[in-house]
């Protein structure tokens, strides 16, 4: 018994999988195939159904192998084995064939448009693939649950979902060691930004410029708000607020998906997304820049960031409880269910512990704490997801939201604005390296936690191969059956 399986059998719940762990290891169909492999139009429609769970699945974030694994599974409990499954980045192609002689090409094509942060499909798509894996559920019925699905309204709940972004602006701002106050402002500030962003999303506007406007009410209504502060007697950090709401602009980007699928093979949706993800990013620094021009026009000059003591012991406790809220806040404002909060939650306090409570403390550098602080979250966190059924991809992304490097772009724009090339570009690729550090540290975490819980291998030949073997051992030489 190798050291994953021993880690197995004395974890609790043994025996729990996540949905894709089981769709890898999914055994071939029956026989009795639910739907005619005959005929093109049911095989088209299984292909379809399951192109359509596919595009819920990469527009909330799945990586390509565990898309393609999912898609596989779907149309295999339907009978339909060999099926060719290619995604590249947003695009799903699905091709098999029917008939004997001659047999007639079938394929089906999809495109995921939306590519948004929406666990609550996420949630139920996971839901109907246990299901149709076990047979429970029919071609129609599947069907009818993704029409539900896709004609579910959005503006309701996002009329509550707009208060776990600001909830996760406001604590992120206690991170970086701000005040109640400068949280208070920081909690506005990501209302009105996650406000504005909606329904610049609802008219259409290309998400680079939504970045944009984000960063330019990041920056230009706090530096009015220190300026009347300022008059008022009163002492805050703009550089803090601003850095929170950078966290909140950045916290939705898919920089942990564009590593995995490099890492797994799918360079070039790997590719494509982290490159999606860096002009998303660089939307946000152009947003912070105007901003900051803008504020000098006003005649208003933000001061510089202030170096910050290490924290001692009560206020990293204070840290890891506001990073668990933070990611509570994060999953939330992305449709989560309870159980999804409540593990985010878990994930981001397990996180900032190992950050705040031993490896930060140690004197080691802010990169390589950051990447063992993701590891822990990549690898507790999918233990912890797969505990409870949630989708692992949750707990991921939400656990190293608190770490996302704010300060160090905020710090790198307001260098390259003061004429300071050097820090500026140091502090530019220090925030890139924090970032691919998280994300690496996440996906090697997630690896070993598939390895502790992953299925058993299906292999329903083996038994009788080795009774072959052991009978024809046994057979004497010259004897005659």
């Amino acid at each position: 018994m190798g050291i994953f399986s021993k880690l197995n059998s004395i974890l609790p719940g043994e025996g729990t999988l996540s949905t894709v762990d089981a769709a890898r290891a999914a055994p071939p169909p029956s026989p009795l195939a639910p739907v005619n492999l005959q005929d093109q139009a049911e095989v088209a429609g299984v292909m379809m159904i399951a192109a359509r769970i596919g595009d819920i699945l990469l527009s909330s974030g799945s990586g390509n192998q565990d898309a393609r694994a999912q898609i596989h599974a779907v149309t295999a409990a339907y009978g339909l084995w060999y099926c060719h499954i290619a995604i590249t980045m947003n695009t799903i192609t699905l091709s098999t064939s029917v008939g004997t002689k001659p047999k007639v090409p079938v394929s089906v094509f999809r495109v995921s448009r939306q590519m948004r942060t929406d666990f609550s499909k996420l949630h139920e798509v996971d839901r109907l693939i246990r299901s149709i894996q076990a047979g429970a559920t029919s071609p129609a019925v599947a069907e009818a649950v993704l029409d539900e699905l896709e004609a579910r309204p959005r503006e309701v709940r996002f009329k509550q979902a707009i208060w776990g972004w600001s909830a996760l602006g406001g604590f992120a701002a206690i991170l970086l060691g701000g005040g109640w106050f400068v949280a208070l402002i920081a909690f506005v500030t990501s209302f009105v930004i996650v406000g504005t962003n909606e329904v610049l999303d609802r008219q259409g506007l290309p998400g680079f410029f939504q970045q944009v406007f984000g960063g330019i009410i990041a920056t230009l209504p706090t530096a009015i708000i220190y300026h009347i502060a300022q008059n008022f007697g009163v002492q805050i950090r703009p550089s803090l607020i601003i850095a929170s709401c950078i966290i909140v602009l950045v916290a939705g980007l898919s920089l942990v998906q564009s590593l995995q699928d490099a890492m797994t093979g799918a360079a070039v949706t790997g590719s494509a997304r982290f490159f999606d993800t860096l002009l998303m990013t660089t939307g946000i620094v152009a947003g912070v820049a105007v901003g900051m021009q803008l504020a000098g026009v006003l005649g208003i000059d933000l001061p510089p960031i202030e170096a910050t003591s290490p924290p001692n012991f009560n206020e990293a406790v204070l840290l890891v409880a506001a990073s668990g809220v933070a990611c509570a806040g994060f999953a939330y404002g992305s449709y989560g269910e309870r159980s999804a909060i409540s593990v985010s939650a878990a994930s981001g306090v397990l996180g900032a512990s190992v950050f705040h409570l031993i490896v930060y403390p140690l004197g080691v550098g802010t990169v390589a704490a950051s990447g063992a602080s993701a590891l822990v979250i990549g690898l507790v966190g999918g233990l912890l997801a797969r505990r409870f059924l949630v989708p692992p991809l949750i707990t991921a992304v939400a656990g190293i939201t608190p770490l996302l490097p704010g300060v160090m772009l905020y710090r790198s724009m307001y260098a390259l604005l003061s004429e300071q090339t050097l820090v500026g570009f140091t502090n530019l690729f220090l925030a890139l390296a924090i970032g691919g550090s998280l994300a690496a540290g996440v996906v090697l975490g997630e690896w070993l936690a598939r390895r502790i819980r992953r299925p058993q291998s299906f292999r329903p030949y083996d038994a009788l191969r080795r009774a072959r073997r052991i009978s024809l051992r046994r057979r004497r030489p010259g004897s005659v059956e």
